[in-house]
């Protein structure tokens, strides 16, 4: 529903900005320059997250069954370097390629990317008295042997 709703405002964004301004609305350029880039910035947003979704647990389940489910810092890092590098790369480029130069492109990425896995690091320790707690009260510690990454794929397991 949230995917659906955010498109839809880029939808009307966009509608509002290629309509024919207003009779005596003399600020369509100023429009324009703020808003104009809007539905581009829903669709990177949307494209990145489902990208980023996907790589980010696909490499958290390998990890675990590499790591033979120890290491868990490493793979809730390592995961999030891959989830948030493909999420990053294509928000950015989808979202400001061509509206802004390259040092500036280069700059977004960077300080997005290490804000992001820096957020991932300050959270290990709440990650790891989280899993800890699931393990105890569920009894059980799961490995991805079986299931399908593929993200348009109805079931999750063989």
């Amino acid at each position: 529903m949230g995917f659906f709703c955010t498109a839809l405002a880029a939808l009307i964004f966009f509608i509002v900005q290629i309509l024919p301004p207003a009779k005596g609305w003399e600020n369509q350029e100023a429009y324009e320059k703020i808003l104009g880039l809007i539905p581009r910035i829903v669709a990177a947003s949307l494209v990145a997250y489902f990208a980023g979704e996907f790589s980010n647990p696909f490499t958290l389940a390998k990890m675990k069954i590499l790591t033979k489910g120890g290491w868990l810092w490493t793979r809730t890092i390592g995961s999030t370097l891959v989830g948030e590098f493909v999420d990053t790369v294509l928000f950015v480029a989808i979202a400001f390629f061509g509206a802004f130069n390259y040092g500036l492109l280069i700059a977004v990425f960077i300080s997005n990317y290490i804000f992001k896995v820096g957020a991932e690091i300050v959270a290990t320790q709440i990650t790891y008295l989280v899993v800890r707690f699931l393990k105890n009260s569920e009894g059980i510690d799961y490995y991805d042997y079986k299931t399908k990454f593929n993200p348009f794929h109805a079931g999750t397991h063989e």
